[in-house]
């Protein structure tokens, strides 16, 4: 069976295409599954808040200890095999969560579907760009950012239709959606530019070593490649209690008038997810429609440091604005910036790292972002209970803030010097 993965498939389909449909299915079923996550750990498996807390903690932890060991097997052996196996762990790890509604399960779950979700990540990215390569990635991020935002305004409408008559229901269907999904791409997904180091070559626990070194060469010697792992520190520092807390700020402070003749916090919360993603995906047509040039740029240190400063400024927004609906705007606008800032910081980092370590590199940043969401999160939930959400939300701003200013001090290469050192 593994022999077959690491071989392909027989009849490959084209990487651009493979690669949509691919992030795509992803969006759509990670939406079916977590849309209503929360509601059906509470209402269902009856979490209190304590272990609610420890829930994302241990999906945290899990991420964190396994991108590099996950990433290294993507450089090593396959990035195809890598993507297929952790689909096939995130499908089983959701299906168990919503199949046993007991805290054990939960737990587990968020341990099995942790794992999976690492042996993607990096893997993916780092698979397409070696199948198209590097100056032709940066649109296909792009299209399939929006694709994703598509599907996942799709797969929201459609758990709160199937959740309607089981909150269980959902959770399951996306799961084995997650399998489903892989078992397409055993048959299809290509890999002709992946050069796997030969059976009679291989000491893995050396070649591990040597590509989780390679990885830390390449941060020490390429200042944008370092400057990137600062800002995923910072931004995992300060995004864990914008992502857990903004729904009790809104709760806490507003009363939600009438809609379609209900004032229920589910009506409302599924409105504003799929409101967000709507502004969100329209947001990122206007801004690609209308600034290819500065999108497409090679060293695009200026947009993103506007970006940094927007998403800061919807963080305060929701912080201090005593309106509901400035609250809401500060919310999707927050959100509409990070995503129209995530596929130019993938190309612009993978245009920067060498292929041979590539998915150990993208793996080491995200498990960056992770370590700052396990560091920065308790404290920041602590500070919350002992003051207020607006405190919290305000030095989590305060965190993010430098990393406007790490992008805009970024320069780009000069021409008398080696640009893999600078660029």
């Amino acid at each position: 069976m593994l022999t077959m993965l690491l071989r392909g498939p027989r009849r490959s389909a084209d990487p651009t295409r493979t690669y949509y449909c691919l992030q795509g299915s992803w969006s759509l079923f990670h939406s079916l599954a977590f849309a209503l996550t929360l509601l059906y750990q509470v209402q269902v498996v009856g979490l209190t808040p304590l272990q609610l807390v420890l829930v994302g903690t241990l999906l945290e932890v899990t991420c964190f200890l396994g991108e590099i060991p996950t990433g290294i097997v993507a450089d090593l052996y396959s990035r195809r095999l890598s993507v297929l196996i952790g689909l096939v762990l995130i499908g089983t790890g959701i299906v168990l969560q919503g199949a046993l509604p007991v805290f054990w399960a939960v737990l587990l779950a968020q341990i099995v579907w942790g794992i999976g979700y690492t042996f993607t990540s990096g893997a993916t990215e780092a698979w397409i760009t070696d199948e198209i390569g590097e100056g032709n990635v940066q649109p296909v991020f792009t299209r399939a950012e929006q694709l994703g935002l598509a599907m996942t305004f799709t797969g929201t409408i459609a758990a709160g239709g199937v959740g309607i008559v089981d909150l269980r229901l959902p959770i399951v269907l996306a799961g084995i959606g997650y399998v489903v999904l892989a078992g397409v791409l055993v048959l299809v997904m290509p890999e002709g530019n992946f050069h796997r180091t030969p059976r009679d070559e291989w000491e893995t626990f050396a070649h591990m070593r040597r590509s989780f070194t390679d990885g830390l060469a390449q941060v020490h010697r390429r200042p944008v490649v370092r400057s990137f792992f600062l800002i995923s520190l910072l931004v995992g520092l300060s995004s864990e209690v914008f992502d857990r807390l903004w729904a009790a700020r809104l709760i806490e402070e507003f009363t939600f008038p009438s809609v379609f003749g209900t004032d229920s916090s589910a009506v409302w919360f599924a409105l504003i997810v799929l409101i967000g993603t709507l502004v969100s995906l329209l947001v990122s047509l206007v801004v690609n429609r209308v600034g290819t040039k500065t999108v497409n740029d090679l060293h695009p240190n200026a947009l993103l440091a506007v970006l940094v400063l927007i998403q800061v400024a919807g963080v305060l927004g929701l912080a201090l604005l005593g309106n509901l609906w400035l609250a809401l705007a500060a919310i999707w606008v927050r959100d509409a910036a990070r995503v129209v800032a995530y596929p130019i910081q993938a190309a612009w980092l993978n245009r920067n790292v060498d292929s041979r370590s590539r998915a150990t590199v993208l793996s080491m940043n995200s498990q960056t972002d992770a370590l700052g969401q396990v560091v920065g999160g308790p404290p920041l939930g602590a500070l919350a209970t002992r003051t207020s959400i607006p405190v919290a939300l305000i030095v989590s701003a305060g965190i993010l803030a430098p990393a406007a200013a790490i992008y805009a001090r970024l320069r780009p290469p000069s021409p008398t010097r080696d640009p893999s050192a600078d660029n």
